[in-house]
């Protein structure tokens, strides 16, 4: 069998990788696992969070692992929140999704040039191209931060106009639909473009869309601070890293769930939120074995005759994953309060579980 080639690791406000159409890569640098359960797995990768795995319509693992909250000894929680990253991503998609269903978008092709005449290169980025990362238009992320760092503050309109003044400075990336590099920016573009078009925040167009018809009632946009007392504190290198400028992360990363509430929209998305039609246009297409590509809003990953339909989130204190093998009508939600820079843990246990569990 030859060895998975190595996943993208999608950043919860972002890691950037470049891409012509799809992606393989080598992963010799994954150490081989063995074990004999997901349970195991987990153990074995020094998991710490909750895990949801269910295969067939059975859990293969549904537990916390590890300590919530290592100084009040707060366990792992199916109902406790923990932040999602670029997870968040999903949703702000399906938002879009859900402006085409209510008629304020006519398809996915429309031009960003149609919604503000003044964004640069705006008649040649699609929204399409927004949601699957192919618009060339560079990632916010380490000059906002970095500016903040240093005592300023951005809301989303602020941050709309660096990338404004990003590419009016150095251009697009790559002419649009060339390539594929994943950007925040994509996703900050589409949530502002949710508020324009509805005269709703696009928070609570989200709440009326996605989480009230699915009773999602523990997913919110996060606070800078969280509460110790319903929300997992998160860890970096054994110290607790929970506090980040949350309006950084608009539209790209801002959102804190519980397993709960993921296990529900990952398994909305698996069977119905989604109509066949909007899932061929969701989901990318002929994916070769051993490569990842970008649809909007999910990434497909292909290892043999099986799909996996995923997204994952990386945000300081916290790394997530969700998605489905539909093959296996299995569902993957990963929570962890423990941040994970290189995105090692999350590559070798999706990797083991395709190989292994799901082949």
């Amino acid at each position: 069998m030859t060895t998975l080639h190595k996943l993208l690791v999608a950043s919860a406000i972002g890691l950037v990788i470049l891409f012509t159409s799809c992606s393989t890569n080598d992963d010799n640098n994954t150490p081989a696992i063995n074990y004999t359960t997901a349970e195991n797995l987990l153990a074995d990768t020094n998991f710490n969070g909750y895990a949801i795995i269910t295969k067939n319509g059975n859990d293969l693992v549904r537990q916390g692992f590890g300590l919530a909250n290592e100084n009040t000894a707060l366990p792992q929680d199916y109902e406790l929140a923990y932040r999602i990253g670029s997870v968040s991503k999903t949703l702000t998609a399906a938002a879009i999704i859900q402006l085409k269903r209510d008629g304020y978008i006519s398809n996915y092709n429309q031009t960003l040039n149609e919604f503000d005449p003044e964004f640069p290169f705006g008649n040649q980025i699609s929204i399409a191209q927004l949601l699957s990362h192919q618009s060339g238009i560079p990632d916010y992320q380490f000059v906002v931060e970095d500016a903040t760092e240093q005592g300023y503050f951005f809301d989303e309109e602020d941050i709309y106009e660096v990338i404004i003044e990003l590419i009016s400075e150095n251009g697009l990336n790559f002419t649009p639909g060339s390539g594929k590099q994943y950007s925040n920016s994509n996703y900050l573009i589409a949530a502002l473009l949710v508020e324009e078009l509805t005269d709703m925040s696009y928070h609570n167009y989200i709440q009326q869309n996605i989480f009230n018809p699915l009773q999602m009632t523990n997913t919110y946009r996060g606070t800078d601070n969280i509460n110790p007392n319903t929300h997992a504190e998160g860890y970096n290198n054994g110290n607790a890293n929970s506090v980040y400028p949350m309006n950084l992360a608009f539209g790209a990363g801002d959102f804190s769930s519980t397993p709960k509430d993921m296990e529900t929209w990952t398994n909305a998305v698996k069977t119905n939120w989604f109509t066949t039609a909007e899932k061929d246009e969701i989901f990318a297409q002929d994916v070769p074995s051993g490569y990842v590509d970008f649809g909007l809003g999910w990434f497909t990953t292909q290892e043999g005759n099986t799909t996996l339909y995923w997204h994952g989130g990386d945000i300081d204190g916290y790394w997530s994953m969700i998605g489905f093998v539909p093959e296996h009508n299995a569902t993957i939600v990963l929570l962890s309060n423990q941040q994970d820079d290189s995105g090692e843990q999350r590559n070798a246990i999706i990797q083991q579980l395709l190989t292994n569990e799901f082949n």
